[in-house]
């Protein structure tokens, strides 16, 4: 067995960066990028419902054995994180915590192009012109889920379920946990703690 092999995690609510800092990770330190999303999407085409496990995501994580990876977003609940526990033991899992305006703010200023899944937000990357897609001249919307009122009850239902998770974690050991409304103040501290357990793949803290 490649014990000496990281299994990371990193949790945070909606709007949180999360997929920023995993892209980061992943290029400075070579580790494979799983996203909820993903999961997400093979849950649906599998049709197991909550299920990490038996399914397509247990055998995905199996295959990848041999591989240094990072879970974005994932376990989300505690049933989640009990099933991830029966394929591998977790190493290191981040949790960001992000003030509640902040978020609210960076999600109710997100806009999307629908047909390509392209996603604006106002304040870091804004449209060239105002509500129109920058590839087609399409229009934009913004989703129902993406409005103030939505993103509240959102951040509130995330808070509840991975609560449990994070106490889990927490009492492994494995849990740190950075707080903070800048993604690029966040990324140097989550830099020097990766470099602590792997060897970057590259020489400087790439942005």
């Amino acid at each position: 067995m490649a014990s000496k092999l990281l299994r990371a995690v990193i949790l945070g609510p909606p709007g949180s960066g999360k997929g920023t800092v995993c892209q980061r990770i992943a290029e400075n330190f070579g580790l494979q990028h799983l996203s909820s999303g993903h999961f997400l999407r093979e849950n649906l085409k599998t049709n197991t419902g909550e299920g990490l496990g038996p399914g397509s995501e247990g055998r995905e994580l199996e295959s990848r054995s041999g591989q240094h990876w990072l879970l974005d977003g994932f376990p989300r609940t505690l049933v989640q994180a009990e099933a991830l526990d029966r394929i591998c033991d977790v190493d290191l899992v981040i949790s960001l915590n992000i003030p509640f305006e902040t978020l609210k703010d960076r999600l109710s200023r997100r806009w999307i192009h629908l047909p390509s899944g392209r996603v604006y937000n106002l304040d870091f990357n804004p449209p060239h012109v105002h509500g129109i897609d920058d590839i087609t001249g399409e229009r934009l919307v913004q989703q129902e889920d993406d409005k103030p009122e939505a993103v509240a009850a959102k951040l509130r239902r995330y808070k509840d379920a991975a609560k449990p998770v994070i106490e889990l974690y927490k009492s492994r050991g494995v849990l740190h946990q950075f707080s903070g409304t800048e993604t690029n103040k966040i990324w140097p501290y989550v830099y020097t703690l990766f470099s602590n357990k792997i060897t970057p793949i590259q020489s400087k803290e790439a942005y």
